[in-house]
């Protein structure tokens, strides 16, 4: 993961919905040239985010179970409002269905309760070693990274099914 788009996991109901916050800094980098005039957060990182705190949920319900939880398809994806520095973008994901390896999602995020994208995303979880098993340590190493970013993510969560 190239970036890391949510800097807080507030609250997980397992199986059912996850909600988290990405602040938006006017230091970001990729701010100053989107755009120079008006800085906004790209639509493309409001959906990594939404990628992200889905592929959290998922992480977190399954204890860890898969190395690998990649996009497979986003649909009906609408931006309705910017969201600009100083603001906290909340995303809440919310489990639809699982079928086998993939997992469909529904999600919204907002800023100060007005609605700025929603969709749905479909998610495909395996493990590398299901390929070739030359590269289970590898899953076991990404697993171990990801617990631990967890941690650092999950500080100060809410209680199960409690908003921060």
């Amino acid at each position: 993961m190239r970036f890391c788009l949510l800097d807080r996991i507030c609250s997980l109901e397992p199986d059912a919905e996850l909600t988290a916050i990405k602040n938006v800094s006017l230091s970001e980098e990729y701010l100053a040239d989107h755009f120079p005039e008006f800085p906004v957060l790209p639509g493309v990182f409001m959906l990594e985010a939404a990628t992200q705190a889905a592929a959290w949920l998922i992480r977190l319900t399954e204890d860890f179970a898969h190395s690998m939880i990649v996009l497979q398809e986003a649909r009906s994806v609408k931006f309705t409002d910017f969201v600009s520095p100083s603001h906290s973008l909340v995303m809440k994901v919310e489990q639809l269905k699982r079928d086998g390896r993939e997992v469909s999602m529904k999600f919204e995020g907002q800023v100060d309760g007005r609605a700025c994208v929603s969709g749905r995303l479909t998610l495909e979880c395996f493990n590398l070693a299901e390929q070739d098993p030359d590269l289970a340590d590898l899953d076991r190493r990404i697993i171990n990274q990801q617990r631990t970013m967890a941690t650092i993510l999950t500080r100060g969560a809410s209680p199960v099914g409690v908003d921060a």
